[in-house]
């Protein structure tokens, strides 16, 4: 036997029934901050702290990847 229950509500009324979280707010901030960022364009410093956040041994991942990128665009000393 098979039983299909069709409900009929919106996405905010689903997450209260269902005892959610309200994330609208904390959705809010991250588009503020994403369209700041664009804004303003990427800054050396917006990648040093990507790359850090990607860097999982640290100050070694941030050489590896220097070296990477080094390498990738020509800079390198070698």
């Amino acid at each position: 036997m098979k039983v299909t229950v069709d409900v009929d509500c919106t996405p905010e009324e689903a997450r209260r029934f269902m005892g959610l979280p309200d994330m609208a707010p904390i959705h809010d901030i991250y588009l503020d901050k994403l369209k700041r960022t664009i804004d303003e364009g990427i800054t050396p410093d917006s990648i040093e702290k990507l790359m850090r956040s990607w860097a999982p041994m640290g100050e070694a991942g941030m050489n590896i990847w220097r070296q990477v990128i080094e390498q990738m665009t020509g800079l390198s000393k070698t």
